[in-house]
Parts: C-alpha cells; structure tokens; sequence
C-alpha cells in the first residue's frame, strides 16, 4: 500500500478539505491524510520541522513559511476564499443584517457576543473601534480560545451572538446562520495551499493542490461555504475601492 500524503491545515478548512480528499481518491492511487489544528498551531509545527508533505493555511501565514524556507519557493496554490458569518443559538430570534447599520444596532442589542482569534476577529474589533462602540461592548465579548469553534459557544447559550467564517459555522448543531455580513463590512480570508520544504513526495503533493484548485473541485467548495480562489492576476478583493482603511485590508491569515 502506498505512503499517504501527509498534511497539515487550519480548522477552518477541515470540511472542505475531508470532501475534497475523498473525491481526490477516486480519481488517484496516492492516499492522503491531513491533520487539521488550530492555524497558529500548524504554522508552529511547520516550523518546528514536523514531517509534512502538503500545508494548507490563510495566505500570508503560507508566505511566511515560505520566506523561513519551510515551504518550497514558487509551490503556492491559492484555494479558496473564505467569509464571515453570524450565528445564534437555535430558537432565538435572528437579526436583522441587512445593512452596515442594522449590523450594529444588532451587536449593540446583543447581551454578549464571540470571535474568533484569528484575523477575522482582529478585523472586526477594529470595525467596532470605527463604529465607536468598541468600549460599550468591551464587558460583553467572550473570546472563543484558539481552536475552539464560536459556534460551540453560541450552541451552549454561552454567547447570544457569534461571528466566524460560514465554513466553520455550518456544519455546528444547535444554531442558526442569521446570515454573511454585508457586503460593505465582509472579511475576506484566502486560504492556500503549498508543498513542504520537508516533503518526502514533492510531486505527488504538488499534484493534490492542483486538483484542490481545479474547476472539478468548485462544487464541493461552495457546498462547504467556501468560494474558489481566482487567480492571483485577478484582483479578488471586493473593497479595494474603498475609502475607509479597515475596508481596503483582505484578511490572508488566520
């Protein structure tokens, strides 16, 4: 039987990447495993020299590893874009998030609400900095730790309001999706994929990113709340034209 692939990725693309694989092995002899951890967690474990053919993280977290020579040079495959979501507990009401303002007149109402981490939290603890509610709402945020879901939380009555990508909200029992933000405030994460500089099948590797970012695999993406990366020549970020500084940052980490 043949070695399998080894890989590592962040959370956010675990169920994306489990429909993705198995479709891979129906079309390939080469099998594949990959770990999927908190995106701190994999990039730290890349670095410390773990085994790994393939590692699929946010996009700048891959540019790192490649500018420390941990992924190779020139192998980086962008897969899919991510968004952010809201959720809350199944049965209660769900808000309105139509608009920019309904938005924050829906977090300020809210008793407590949840973020993640990652970059998507950190963008939008700067929206809430620029809507000036930041300090109100300050007692009332309950930070999801690494690796845990918010949707968990939102699911246990822990927070009323939780914010995370669609990817990671969709398949939580014990909540209901409000809905993406608004175009206006959305957050875009582009997570990509790249051949480990440690990679023991290189070309076998670089062979499971090309079908992970073929035509063939879109269906799949969308199923699991993801849209399919265009390529790099071809400007993704829908807020470029923006005036405001939060609105023109496209959020590659996670």
């Amino acid at each position: 039987m043949a070695t399998p692939l080894q890989g590592i990725s962040s959370m956010a693309t675990r169920q994306v990447l489990a429909e993705l694989v198995a479709a891979y092995a129906q079309q390939s002899a080469d099998p594949v495993h990959i770990e999927s951890v908190g995106g701190v967690d994999a990039a730290r474990r890349v670095q410390a020299g773990e085994a790994f053919d393939v590692v699929i993280l946010a996009s700048d977290a891959i540019d790192k590893l490649a500018a420390s020579g941990h992924v190779r040079a020139g192998s980086k495959v962008d897969l899919v874009h991510s968004g952010v979501a809201v959720a809350v507990r199944e049965g209660a009401p769900v808000p309105d998030l139509g608009s920019e303002d309904a938005v924050r007149r829906a977090v300020l109402a809210a008793r407590s609400l949840s973020y993640s981490t990652g970059p998507s939290g950190v963008a939008l603890a700067r929206l809430f900095e620029r809507w000036g509610i930041a300090q109100e709402i300050a007692p009332r945020i309950v930070q999801a730790p690494p690796g845990v879901p918010v949707g968990t939380l939102v699911a246990r009555g822990e927070v009323e309001l939780g914010f995370q990508q669609l990817s990671e909200l969709l398949h939580v029992p014990g909540i209901t999706l409000a809905g993406p933000l608004p175009e206006p405030i959305q957050i875009t994460t582009t997570f990509s994929g790249a051949v480990a500089t440690a990679a023991a099948q290189p070309a076998a590797a670089q062979a499971l990113l090309a079908f992970m970012a073929s035509p063939q695999a879109a269906p799949a993406k969308r199923r699991q709340g993801v849209e399919p990366a265009k390529p790099r020549a071809d400007p993704i970020h829908r807020f470029q034209a923006s005036k405001e500084p939060f609105m023109s940052l496209i959020i590659d980490c996670h």
